[in-house]
């Protein structure tokens, strides 16, 4: 009975957490297309003109400001690259509430929790929390959560170093032609220059600090 009712326990768990993945989903894809789709006015550019400048197809970017796709990081930086900005000030939006007097006397080395960037990207939904407090150093990180079958897609590579903390789950990373098994409370490190992916094919979420050290400014 005891593990009937665990396992009971579990099912709702996963179900409520699959809930909230999927509203994540539908407001982070319309938010991050309004914001797309603010920078292209701003720049004066039609979507047939900025997808010939990021080498995407017009109907992708279309697709993206109608909040009917979550890009992945690559498409987001040709995005990026295209309206002449760095990845943190791309993801930026504009319409976030104004500051209260204490958040204004915050120093610019802290990020507030509430002031966190969520991205979900891909086809299979990795939930990126922007941990950075700014966005014009060579430092990166965030909060990477891998729901159960996951894996990340389309990967930055750049000279510099990638690495990392699991906070919970499991998750297996494969840096060029090896890989390993990582648990909760693992550590790893590599140069970020080599083909790399971090998948979980596990049935509970991962979530994993990740650090970018890295010498591209735009990215």
């Amino acid at each position: 009975m005891k593990a009937n009712s665990r396992g009971a326990k579990q099912s709702r768990a996963m179900t409520d957490q699959s809930a909230t993945i999927a509203e994540a989903v539908s407001t982070n894809a319309v938010s991050l297309g309004e914001r797309v789709r603010s920078l292209r006015i701003a720049s004066n550019l039609t979507i047939a003109e900025l997808a010939e400048r990021a080498g995407l197809s017009s109907g992708i970017i279309s697709q993206i400001e109608r909040g009917r796709s979550n890009p992945s990081i690559r498409t987001l930086q040709s995005l990026r690259a295209a309206l002449g900005m760095n990845l943190w000030e791309f993801l930026q939006s504009s319409d976030h509430p104004a500051a209260s007097s204490a958040e204004r006397e915050i120093p610019d080395f802290i990020c507030r929790k509430s002031q966190r960037q969520t991205l979900i990207v891909g086809q299979t939904k990795l939930v990126k929390e922007l941990l950075s407090p700014r966005n014009d150093q060579n430092l990166r990180f965030m909060i990477v959560t891998l729901p159960p079958g996951s894996e990340s897609e389309d990967v930055l590579q750049s000279q510099g170093q990638k690495g990392g903390y699991i906070l919970s789950g499991r998750a297996r990373l494969q840096v060029g032609d090896r890989s390993g098994d990582l648990e909760e409370g693992d550590s790893f490190q590599f140069p970020a220059d080599i083909p790399h992916k971090i998948v979980n094919p596990y049935g509970e979420p991962a979530r994993v600090v990740w650090i970018m050290s890295i010498m591209d400014a735009h990215l």
